[in-house]
């Protein structure tokens, strides 16, 4: 867009280095995350230098923190909720969710998110969980490599709830929730039909025939599932 605009309109992302003190902050970490994070302020006076640009500045994705510091900023305390005390690194600039945790604890926070192991281990019960277990205990790099993409089933029924297979990344995961970024594909189904699309009682063309399966996203990977289940079901 900003190539599409350029001359014309400038066009540009900013997004904060660190945690910025809002209600969705204090929802995932509670009201103790506060001195973790700065005042929204920041994000004012960076938007603010973005707009005292020329146009030529476009296309660009700007750090408040550094774009701030190009500006002649170097206090940085005054945008702090608790000056002096550890700041949370923003949730999106390459932050595991294990750290993120890990740092919200250490600084006195309770997150009220957790990563995907910590999730599945809380959701031991029932034919899905153990399902999912299975699908873990059978992944690989090859695997992986022989995929190249994220699953997300948002179930309903008796055990109803999403999960993701994580089949891009180094030698692939599982979890309960959303996948923390974009699932290639999401399906949508009843969680017995799950079960037993996964222990080879039901095809996932059929179901899809059928409307049991719902498929939004890429579907050449939502057709590799068929053989990936085909490999793993000598495994479950």
């Amino acid at each position: 867009m900003a190539e599409e605009f350029r001359g014309e309109i400038a066009i540009n992302a900013l997004w904060p280095k660190t945690a910025i003190h809002t209600a969705a902050m204090e929802m995932l970490g509670g009201s103790d995350v506060s001195s973790q994070c700065r005042k929204p302020d920041i994000m004012a006076d960076a938007a603010y230098a973005i707009f005292s640009k020329p146009k030529s500045f476009t296309g660009n994705f700007v750090i408040d923190e550094e774009l701030l510091k190009e500006h002649g900023i170097s206090d940085f305390d005054v945008y702090a909720v608790d000056p002096g005390h550890p700041l949370l690194p923003d949730f999106f600039l390459d932050e595991e969710p294990e750290e993120l945790a890990k740092k919200m604890q250490d600084y006195g926070a309770t997150p009220k998110f957790q990563s995907g192991k910590e999730q599945v281990s809380a959701v031991t019960e029932g034919p899905v969980a153990e399902t999912f277990k299975a699908i873990e205990g059978a992944l690989s790099v090859d695997v992986v490599k022989s995929t190249g993409g994220v699953y997300q089933f948002e179930l309903s029924g008796d055990h109803p709830g999403t999960w993701y297979i994580d089949l891009k990344n180094e030698s692939g995961s599982i979890g309960h929730g959303g996948f923390p970024g974009k699932a290639d594909v999401r399906m949508s189904m009843n969680s017995e039909d799950f079960v037993k699309m996964f222990a080879g009682k039901m095809k996932p063309t059929m179901a899809f025939m059928t409307g049991k399966l719902k498929i939004k996203g890429d579907m050449s990977l939502a057709i590799k599932l068929e053989k990936l289940m085909t490999q793993l079901k000598a495994k479950l």
